[in-house]
C-alpha cells in the first residue's frame, strides 16, 4: 500500500472548489505530472455542473515543472486573477481560476492535504505511460465526443462526404486534409499539412514539417476545432463508435 509520505516530493498543488449545492470545501490534489480537466461533464476529473460552464471548459496540465491552466474554447471564458486566459497561463499559489462564475483555487498541497485527498478518492494521478491515447472534442457540434487514436498514422481533415481522413472535424475553418498524427516509439507526433488556418499545440503554430511530439494535457487547435489530447484514457475501444467521431451531415 503506497502512502501519502511515499510520494509527498511529488504532490505539488491542490485545486479548492466550494459546491454551492452541498455548500462542501472539495480540495483536489495533483501530483507532479498530472492533468485535470475541469468543466460541466461528469467526464471531468473534476466536474462542475453550473450552467455557466461548459462541458468541457478548461484543463491545468504539468510542463517544465509547472502547472498551467488552458481554456478549451469555453462558450464563457476562463480567467485567472480576473484576466481571461487566451493561452497556456502559468499557475501560482494563491491565484484564482475563474469559470466565468465559479471559482477555483490553486494552492500549495502540504502532507495533511494529501491524506484527506487519498481518503476522497480526490488524488490526481499523472497519466500511465504508453496508455491508449485519445482525443476529445472540446468545441462545436462534435463537443464531448472522445475518440481513441487506433493506428499508426490518422489523417485529420473537415468532414465531408468523400472524406478519406480517419479524423474528420465539423468546422468550414478545417482544411481537407489539415494535419497528421504518427505513432512513434508509443509517442503521438503531430504535423500540419500545409493547412489555410493552421495547426496549434498550446497556442504555439506548426510550421513547415515541424513534428510536435504531444504530452498529456496538450490542447491541439485544427483552424477553429479545439481538442484535447489524453495519453491514458480509461476507455478502451470496442466498436467503431469510440474510434471516429460522429457527425451530422458534411460541410
Amino acid at each position: 500500500m503506497i502512502m501519502a509520505t511515499d510520494y509527498m516530493a511529488e504532490a505539488l498543488a491542490r485545486l479548492r472548489w466550494h459546491d454551492p449545492h452541498s455548500n462542501h470545501i472539495c480540495d483536489f490534489v495533483l501530483r507532479e505530472g498530472a492533468t485535470a480537466t475541469i468543466g460541466r461533464s461528469s467526464n471531468n476529473d473534476i466536474q462542475i455542473a453550473e450552467q455557466h460552464v461548459s462541458r468541457q471548459h478548461a484543463v491545468v496540465s504539468y510542463r517544465n515543472g509547472v502547472f498551467f491552466v488552458a481554456d478549451l474554447s469555453s462558450s464563457n471564458g476562463t480567467f485567472v486573477n480576473n484576466e481571461r486566459v487566451n493561452e497556456p497561463f502559468p499557475l501560482f499559489a494563491g491565484d484564482t481560476i475563474r469559470l466565468y462564475v465559479p471559482e477555483i483555487q490553486f494552492l500549495a498541497a502540504d502532507e495533511a492535504d494529501l491524506e484527506i485527498a487519498e481518503q476522497t478518492g480526490r488524488v490526481i494521478l499523472p497519466s500511465a505511460e504508453g496508455g491508449q491515447a485519445s482525443l476529445i472534442a472540446t468545441n462545436g457540434p462534435q463537443e464531448g465526443q472522445s475518440l481513441a487514436l487506433v493506428g499508426k498514422e490518422l489523417l485529420i481533415g473537415r468532414a465531408t462526404s468523400d472524406a478519406t481522413w480517419q479524423i474528420r472535424l465539423q468546422d468550414r475553418s478545417v482544411s481537407r486534409p489539415h494535419a497528421v498524427l504518427r505513432l512513434k516509439n508509443d509517442r503521438w507526433f503531430l504535423s500540419d499539412l500545409g493547412s489555410s488556418n493552421g495547426t496549434f499545440v498550446n497556442g504555439e503554430p506548426l510550421t513547415g514539417e515541424a513534428q510536435r511530439q504531444l504530452a498529456d494535457g496538450d490542447t491541439l487547435m485544427f483552424g477553429g476545432a479545439t481538442l484535447l489530447f489524453r495519453s491514458d484514457w480509461s476507455q478502451q475501444p470496442t466498436d467503431d463508435a469510440l474510434t471516429e467521431f460522429k457527425t451530422q451531415g458534411d460541410l
